[in-house]
């Protein structure tokens, strides 16, 4: 089995400009919350837990090894079909203002 790279690699600084693009947040307030959530990602991940993240999908470990400057896990990531359907920004917009109320 070999790897399959479909696409530029995304970092965090466009992940951040994209959350931020499509919800109308300020960069200063989602980049402490999204890091946080990427830590908090990563340890479970480390601790072998099956992530069912909706609509990213469901994620289970496969296996893991330890090298002298990393972990290397290999996940299996189930996403159903219509997940690669995005919400637009007024709808997410929209969600975040119902929520804040």
């Amino acid at each position: 089995m070999t790897a399959v790279v479909e696409g530029p690699e995304m970092k965090k600084k466009e992940l951040i400009e994209a959350v931020c693009a499509r919800t109308d947040v300020k960069r200063k307030f989602a980049k402490p919350v999204i890091e946080a959530m990427m830590e908090v990602l990563g340890e479970a991940i480390a601790e072998g837990r099956v992530l069912n993240l909706q609509p990213m999908g469901k994620m289970v470990s496969k296996r893991s090894k330890e090298t002298a400057n990393a972990r290397v896990s290999v996940l299996r990531v189930r996403q159903s079909k219509s997940a690669g359907i995005t919400q637009s920004p007024e709808t997410v917009k929209e969600a975040i203002a119902d929520e804040a109320e």
